[in-house]
């Protein structure tokens, strides 16, 4: 499943590419939507990637680009696929982390209250979905635990795995998800997951104090496209943000550096997670 179609962020790319090949021909969105038969804000949609742009218009802007790309036509055909997550979740223009998260090739996660999705157990989710739904939450808990286990696939993907960096402040490990028996499980998990090639876990000791993240929990994903720039997802209350600006998103990325560096290594960090389960 991890190999299918990215619909959303292939139209992301597809229009970057656009907006890029217009901007190398010297030609203002104006001129081009001109020349192409098409309103400004229309275009727009397009290299913004609200908007697929079609094979046959795709070949009148290399005409009038006077730039030919193949991979283009490609990347319009790819987009029109749905990724696996389109029958739980349903069609979305808005930006979409489950299908970011299944294009990337690494993520690391900074999580402050809860352990990080890819490594949870189904008793875990279902207690933590029950804990925070609510009214507006359309999305029933069994599609939730079925999408997490096939996200969780990909880290014991041998032909596409995804490399993942948690750093879990140690709260985590001592908020009560669900009872003892879910917490000894969650935990036992940890410790097994941490084993694997693809997972590098560190713990971040409650008695370090203040760090540069305190407010936030945050997760940056990276891609295997050398011109495809990482994102940074941050939760809310009812929904995440999606961030692409690259200022934006190196400086989290210093900021996880710097957790890492104050947090346990990989395996001093299996200790406070056995201290924990023996504790319960």
């Amino acid at each position: 499943m991890s190999g299918q179609s990215n619909t959303n962020r292939h139209k992301r790319r597809l229009g970057r590419k656009l907006r890029e090949m217009r901007e190398r021909a010297g030609m203002t969105l104006a001129q081009a939507a001109a020349d192409l038969d098409k309103t400004r804000s229309s275009l727009h949609r397009i290299e913004v990637g609200l908007t697929r742009a079609d094979v046959h218009l795709i070949r009148s802007m290399m005409d009038i680009y006077d730039e030919r790309d193949d991979s283009l036509i490609d990347l319009s055909r790819e987009a029109k696929k749905r990724g696996w997550w389109y029958r739980y979740f349903g069609p979305s223009t808005e930006p979409f982390y489950v299908e970011d998260e299944a294009a990337a090739s690494h993520a690391a996660f900074f999580e402050l209250v809860t352990i990080p999705g890819l490594l949870q157990t189904e008793e875990y989710v279902r207690a933590h979905f029950a804990a925070s739904q609510t009214a507006s939450t359309k999305t029933p808990v069994d599609d939730v635990v079925t999408v997490r286990k096939i996200r969780q696939e990909r880290l014991t993907d041998k032909e596409n795995p995804l490399q993942l960096h948690a750093v879990i402040d140690e709260s985590a490990l001592r908020r009560m998800v669900g009872g003892r028996e879910v917490m000894r499980e969650q935990l036992r998990r940890l410790v097994t997951m941490a084993s694997l090639p693809t997972v590098t876990l560190q713990v971040l000791p409650a008695h370090l104090g203040a760090h540069a993240s305190m407010d936030s929990a945050f997760t940056i994903l990276s891609f295997p496209e050398p011109d495809e720039v990482d994102v940074q997802y941050v939760d809310y209350l009812g929904g995440s943000a999606r961030i692409d600006e690259p200022d934006r998103v190196n400086k989290a990325r210093v900021v996880f550096e710097q957790l890492c560096a104050m947090a346990l290594t990989p395996e001093e960090s299996i200790r406070p997670v056995e201290e924990v389960i023996a504790e319960l």
